[in-house]
Protein backbone atom coordinates (compact mmCIF):
# COMPACT_ATOMS: atom_id res chain seq x y z
CA UNK A 1 0.00 0.00 0.00
CA UNK A 2 1.28 3.16 -0.68
CA UNK A 3 1.93 5.96 1.53
CA UNK A 4 -1.12 8.01 2.99
CA UNK A 5 -3.10 5.47 1.03
CA UNK A 6 -6.77 4.12 3.00
CA UNK A 7 -6.18 1.22 4.69
CA UNK A 8 -8.97 -1.30 3.34
CA UNK A 9 -10.94 -2.51 6.11
CA UNK A 10 -13.73 -5.18 4.68
CA UNK A 11 -16.73 -5.78 6.96
CA UNK A 12 -18.62 -9.17 6.79
CA UNK A 13 -22.14 -8.75 7.89
CA UNK A 14 -25.26 -9.97 6.25
CA UNK A 15 -27.87 -7.12 7.71
CA UNK A 16 -27.18 -4.29 5.66
CA UNK A 17 -27.99 -1.88 7.85
CA UNK A 18 -25.36 -2.84 10.38
CA UNK A 19 -23.41 -3.36 7.02
CA UNK A 20 -23.94 0.62 5.85
CA UNK A 21 -23.30 2.35 9.28
CA UNK A 22 -20.19 0.52 10.14
CA UNK A 23 -19.12 1.34 6.68
CA UNK A 24 -19.78 5.20 7.13
CA UNK A 25 -18.16 5.63 10.08
CA UNK A 26 -15.08 4.13 8.93
CA UNK A 27 -15.12 6.25 5.67
CA UNK A 28 -15.38 8.99 8.28
CA UNK A 29 -12.36 8.15 9.73
CA UNK A 30 -10.31 8.16 6.67
CA UNK A 31 -10.83 3.70 5.91
CA UNK A 32 -11.76 2.48 2.62
CA UNK A 33 -14.45 -0.07 3.43
CA UNK A 34 -15.37 -3.32 1.46
CA UNK A 35 -18.81 -4.73 2.32
CA UNK A 36 -19.67 -8.48 1.90
CA UNK A 37 -23.32 -10.04 2.93
CA UNK A 38 -22.23 -13.60 3.16
CA UNK A 39 -18.81 -15.90 4.06
CA UNK A 40 -18.28 -17.08 0.58
CA UNK A 41 -18.32 -13.35 -0.70
CA UNK A 42 -15.81 -12.43 2.11
CA UNK A 43 -13.28 -15.39 1.33
CA UNK A 44 -12.96 -14.02 -2.18
CA UNK A 45 -13.12 -10.15 -1.54
CA UNK A 46 -9.99 -10.63 1.09
CA UNK A 47 -8.35 -12.46 -1.89
CA UNK A 48 -8.55 -9.73 -4.14
CA UNK A 49 -8.73 -6.83 -2.14
CA UNK A 50 -6.07 -8.41 0.72
CA UNK A 51 -7.30 -6.06 3.67
CA UNK A 52 -5.76 -4.27 5.79
CA UNK A 53 -8.37 -5.41 8.62
CA UNK A 54 -11.28 -7.73 8.58
CA UNK A 55 -14.35 -6.93 10.51
CA UNK A 56 -16.77 -10.28 10.82
CA UNK A 57 -20.13 -11.15 12.09
CA UNK A 58 -19.85 -14.62 13.19
CA UNK A 59 -23.48 -15.43 11.85
CA UNK A 60 -23.56 -15.07 8.34
CA UNK A 61 -24.67 -17.26 5.50
CA UNK A 62 -23.15 -20.00 3.27
CA UNK A 63 -20.08 -20.22 5.33
CA UNK A 64 -20.03 -19.07 8.74
CA UNK A 65 -17.72 -16.63 10.86
CA UNK A 66 -15.41 -19.53 12.85
CA UNK A 67 -15.26 -20.80 9.05
CA UNK A 68 -14.32 -17.32 7.62
CA UNK A 69 -11.38 -16.84 10.54
CA UNK A 70 -10.00 -20.49 10.27
CA UNK A 71 -9.44 -20.35 6.46
CA UNK A 72 -8.41 -16.20 6.32
CA UNK A 73 -5.48 -17.53 9.02
CA UNK A 74 -4.56 -20.71 7.32
CA UNK A 75 -3.10 -17.67 4.44
CA UNK A 76 -2.54 -14.50 6.03
CA UNK A 77 -2.09 -12.69 9.71
CA UNK A 78 -4.97 -10.05 8.79
CA UNK A 79 -6.34 -8.30 12.09
CA UNK A 80 -9.79 -9.41 12.39
CA UNK A 81 -12.42 -8.07 14.58
CA UNK A 82 -15.19 -10.94 15.72
CA UNK A 83 -18.72 -8.84 15.68
CA UNK A 84 -21.88 -11.25 17.33
CA UNK A 85 -24.63 -10.84 19.06
CA UNK A 86 -23.50 -14.12 21.39
CA UNK A 87 -21.38 -12.76 24.55
CA UNK A 88 -20.90 -16.14 26.16
CA UNK A 89 -17.45 -16.61 27.57
CA UNK A 90 -16.66 -19.63 25.97
CA UNK A 91 -17.35 -18.33 22.17
CA UNK A 92 -14.97 -14.97 23.07
CA UNK A 93 -12.02 -18.23 24.10
CA UNK A 94 -12.81 -20.02 20.89
CA UNK A 95 -12.93 -16.98 18.80
CA UNK A 96 -9.83 -15.38 20.12
CA UNK A 97 -7.85 -18.53 19.76
CA UNK A 98 -8.82 -19.19 15.91
CA UNK A 99 -6.73 -16.34 15.72
CA UNK A 100 -9.05 -13.13 16.37
CA UNK A 101 -7.37 -10.28 17.86
CA UNK A 102 -10.52 -8.54 19.13
CA UNK A 103 -14.42 -9.52 19.66
CA UNK A 104 -17.46 -6.52 19.81
CA UNK A 105 -20.54 -8.14 21.14
CA UNK A 106 -23.80 -6.43 19.88
CA UNK A 107 -25.27 -4.04 20.36
CA UNK A 108 -22.33 -1.65 20.10
CA UNK A 109 -21.69 1.65 19.36
CA UNK A 110 -20.03 2.24 16.03
CA UNK A 111 -17.80 5.19 17.56
CA UNK A 112 -16.18 1.92 19.85
CA UNK A 113 -15.73 0.13 17.07
CA UNK A 114 -14.12 2.31 14.80
CA UNK A 115 -11.88 2.78 17.82
CA UNK A 116 -11.51 -0.94 18.22
CA UNK A 117 -9.98 -1.08 14.46
CA UNK A 118 -7.69 1.85 15.08
CA UNK A 119 -6.36 0.22 18.44
CA UNK A 120 -6.05 -3.24 16.48
CA UNK A 121 -4.25 -1.35 13.98
CA UNK A 122 -1.83 0.20 15.89
CA UNK A 123 -0.59 -3.30 17.73
CA UNK A 124 -0.22 -5.09 14.89
CA UNK A 125 1.63 -2.77 12.47
CA UNK A 126 4.79 -3.46 12.37
CA UNK A 127 7.39 0.00 13.06
CA UNK A 128 9.22 0.87 9.67
CA UNK A 129 11.90 1.97 12.19
CA UNK A 130 12.19 -1.23 13.75
CA UNK A 131 16.24 -2.35 13.21
CA UNK A 132 16.99 -5.74 12.44
CA UNK A 133 17.15 -8.32 15.42
CA UNK A 134 17.58 -11.68 16.23
CA UNK A 135 16.34 -14.07 19.18
CA UNK A 136 18.36 -17.01 19.05
CA UNK A 137 17.99 -20.03 21.01
CA UNK A 138 19.04 -23.70 20.19
CA UNK A 139 16.77 -24.87 16.84
CA UNK A 140 14.56 -21.79 17.79
CA UNK A 141 15.39 -18.58 15.70
CA UNK A 142 13.39 -15.33 15.79
CA UNK A 143 13.53 -12.85 13.34
CA UNK A 144 11.67 -9.51 14.82
CA UNK A 145 12.03 -7.72 11.28
CA UNK A 146 10.69 -10.09 9.31
CA UNK A 147 8.44 -11.58 11.97
CA UNK A 148 9.33 -14.86 11.20
CA UNK A 149 9.78 -18.30 13.35
CA UNK A 150 12.13 -20.96 12.51
CA UNK A 151 12.59 -24.56 14.17
CA UNK A 152 15.90 -26.09 13.13
CA UNK A 153 15.51 -23.96 9.75
CA UNK A 154 12.07 -24.89 9.03
CA UNK A 155 9.75 -22.26 9.16
CA UNK A 156 6.46 -21.81 11.99
CA UNK A 157 3.68 -20.48 11.37
CA UNK A 158 2.37 -18.33 14.14
CA UNK A 159 -1.19 -16.44 14.67
CA UNK A 160 -0.10 -13.06 15.81
CA UNK A 161 -1.08 -13.53 19.26
CA UNK A 162 1.40 -16.55 18.97
CA UNK A 163 3.84 -14.76 18.07
CA UNK A 164 3.70 -11.61 20.53
CA UNK A 165 3.58 -14.40 23.43
CA UNK A 166 6.76 -15.96 21.65
CA UNK A 167 8.31 -12.71 21.47
CA UNK A 168 7.85 -11.66 24.87
CA UNK A 169 8.82 -14.98 26.32
CA UNK A 170 11.80 -15.42 24.29
CA UNK A 171 13.42 -12.09 24.79
CA UNK A 172 13.43 -12.43 28.95
CA UNK A 173 14.40 -16.22 29.09
CA UNK A 174 14.30 -17.50 32.61
CA UNK A 175 11.98 -14.43 34.11
CA UNK A 176 8.37 -15.68 34.82
CA UNK A 177 5.69 -14.16 33.51
CA UNK A 178 2.16 -14.19 35.31
CA UNK A 179 -0.67 -14.81 33.73
CA UNK A 180 -2.08 -11.12 33.87
CA UNK A 181 1.11 -10.04 31.79
CA UNK A 182 1.00 -11.94 29.16
CA UNK A 183 -2.55 -10.70 28.74
CA UNK A 184 -1.45 -7.12 28.88
CA UNK A 185 1.05 -8.12 26.02
CA UNK A 186 -2.26 -9.25 23.84
CA UNK A 187 -4.75 -6.85 24.88
CA UNK A 188 -2.78 -3.41 25.43
CA UNK A 189 -4.46 -0.89 27.55
CA UNK A 190 -7.55 -3.43 27.83
CA UNK A 191 -8.93 -3.15 24.23
CA UNK A 192 -10.44 -6.75 24.87
CA UNK A 193 -12.16 -8.33 27.70
CA UNK A 194 -10.26 -11.55 27.88
CA UNK A 195 -9.86 -14.17 30.58
CA UNK A 196 -6.51 -15.56 31.70
CA UNK A 197 -7.59 -19.04 30.08
CA UNK A 198 -6.71 -17.53 26.65
CA UNK A 199 -2.98 -17.47 27.65
CA UNK A 200 -3.51 -21.26 28.39
CA UNK A 201 -4.75 -21.81 25.02
CA UNK A 202 -2.21 -20.21 23.16
CA UNK A 203 0.70 -21.42 25.09
CA UNK A 204 -0.67 -25.30 24.39
CA UNK A 205 -0.82 -24.22 20.26
CA UNK A 206 2.60 -22.86 20.50
CA UNK A 207 4.18 -25.35 22.23
CA UNK A 208 2.38 -28.20 19.34
CA UNK A 209 4.49 -25.98 16.91
CA UNK A 210 8.02 -25.55 18.48
CA UNK A 211 8.65 -28.43 21.53
CA UNK A 212 9.94 -31.98 19.92
CA UNK A 213 7.36 -33.22 22.81
CA UNK A 214 4.53 -30.73 23.83
CA UNK A 215 3.52 -33.34 26.29
CA UNK A 216 7.01 -32.59 27.99
CA UNK A 217 8.28 -29.48 27.20
CA UNK A 218 11.95 -27.91 27.22
CA UNK A 219 11.05 -24.32 25.73
CA UNK A 220 7.78 -22.94 27.24
CA UNK A 221 7.79 -23.86 30.96
CA UNK A 222 5.01 -23.62 33.88
CA UNK A 223 5.60 -21.79 36.65
CA UNK A 224 2.62 -23.74 38.63
CA UNK A 225 0.11 -21.23 39.43
CA UNK A 226 1.89 -18.38 38.35
CA UNK A 227 2.34 -18.28 34.32
CA UNK A 228 5.50 -19.03 32.11
CA UNK A 229 8.68 -18.83 31.66
CA UNK A 230 10.89 -19.62 28.37
CA UNK A 231 13.95 -21.63 28.75
CA UNK A 232 16.90 -19.73 30.30
CA UNK A 233 19.63 -22.17 29.24
CA UNK A 234 19.93 -24.04 26.14
CA UNK A 235 18.41 -27.75 26.69
CA UNK A 236 21.44 -30.14 26.56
Amino acid sequence: MAPGEAKVVLVVEDDENTSALIALYLEREGFSPVTAGDGEMALALARRHQPDLVILDLMIPKVDGWEVCRRLRQTSEVPVIMLTARGEEIDRVAGLTLGADDYVVKPFSPRELVARVKAVLRRTSPSPLKEERMLIHGPICMDLEKRRLSVDNQPVSLTPHEYALMEALMASPGRTFTRDELLDRLYPMGEAVVIDRVVDVHIGKLRQKIEPVPAEPRYIITARGIGYRFADRQPQ
